[in-house]
């Protein structure tokens, strides 16, 4: 069967007691009116068949907090992302009427951890990870950036050393390859789902070293500590924009159609008239002249409305092609160690 591919120095402070309290409060009496469930963790419910979580029916569940946290995916310096959202988490605090704090996540499974305590309320998570988020943490997908034609997404680039003898998808068995983390879509799942129908099969072919972010994985290439490694086209592109790497030393020898990018939402327990307040915040924030448009401007230009249902149906078909468990166990394996710069 074919398988079509289109597809942020807060710290936290008191509110650590009240979100773990929260977070081991049982759903009262969901089990019992939950007739729909899917892939969601037992505290969730899906009765209106989204695949997110439903908001609860019962309101001493809702969350309003006087400060919203605001995180953004993982990476390599997450206080130059602080600045690029500055712009957004002020027009967030005009929109919702709260405060919004900065949390510079260091890996996926802090993200998707702090969700599920209830420390993190609005966030934007990668690609791969948005489903763990889903499923493990009450995450809601309600935007991601796209430019004003509606075109969106990265593309998953296989790359190696312009000077490398690699030529093509076989020619990685036996070499050192780098994937992402195990969440990862273009780093690790997208990879061992159509690899394998290249006849590359990772962990079997060559072994996997696991980097902890795309940044990682690049410069490791870049370097030479690497063979090759499977990136989001995206990040490369920054990184090359930025300088950070040298586009001219590195080949790409294939890449796939487009996939989804980072996907931003909330808590599913967000008070139902806060969530309404967050999605227009993302949905009528102008770009015009920000930090955002500096930085993703080549690509993106605004926020779209998408949903985890539809945008993220081929994301999530690779993760069950390879039998992906959304558990605790998996979710700990999201927490890769930032790997140490080689020293020169």
């Amino acid at each position: 069967m074919s398988l079509s591919v289109r597809m942020r120095r807060f710290r936290f402070a008191g509110i650590f007691v009240a979100g773990a309290l929260a977070f081991a409060l049982p759903a009262a009496g969901q089990d019992a009116a939950c007739k729909n469930r899917g892939d969601l963790d037992k505290r969730f419910c899906d009765n209106n068949g989204d695949l997110v979580a439903d908001t609860p029916t019962d309101p001493s569940k809702w969350l309003n907090p006087d400060t919203l946290v605001f995180s953004y995916t993982p990476v390599e310096d997450p206080s130059v992302y602080e600045n690029v959202f500055t712009e957004f988490m002020a027009y967030l605090a005009k929109k919702t009427g709260k405060k919004v704090k900065w949390y510079g996540a260091d890996s996926y499974a802090s993200q998707v951890e702090a969700l599920r305590s209830g420390r993190l309320h609005v966030a934007g998570i990668s690609t791969g990870p948005t489903v763990f988020g889903v499923n493990l943490a009450g995450y809601v997908p309600i935007a991601m950036m796209a430019k004003s034609d509606g075109r969106f997404g990265y593309k998953l680039q296989l790359i190696t050393q312009k000077d490398s003898g690699i030529m093509k998808v076989s020619d990685l068995k036996g070499k050192r390859v780098a994937h992402v983390t195990p969440s990862s879509n273009s780093g690790n799942q997208a990879p061992r789902a159509l690899f394998k129908s290249m006849g590359v099969i990772p962990d079997t072919d060559y072994k996997v070293t696991y980097s902890g972010k795309h940044d990682n994985s690049i410069m490791g290439v870049a370097n030479g500590d690497y063979d090759a490694a499977p990136i989001a086209s995206s990040v490369l592109d920054r990184m090359a924009e930025k300088g950070v790497v040298d586009r001219s030393k590195l080949r790409i020898i294939w890449e796939s159609k487009p996939f989804p990018t980072t996907s931003y939402g909330y808590a599913y327990n967000l008070h139902p008239d806060l969530q309404k307040k967050v999605r227009e915040a993302f949905l009528t924030f102008d770009w015009t002249g920000t930090d955002l448009l500096k930085e993703f401007g080549r690509k993106s230009n605004q926020f779209i409305g998408i949903t985890y249902k539809e945008q993220w149906v081929d994301v999530r078909a690779i993760q069950k092609v390879n039998g992906t468990l959304y558990t605790d166990e998996a979710m700990r394996g999201l927490k890769i160690k930032k790997k140490k710069k080689k020293k020169k």
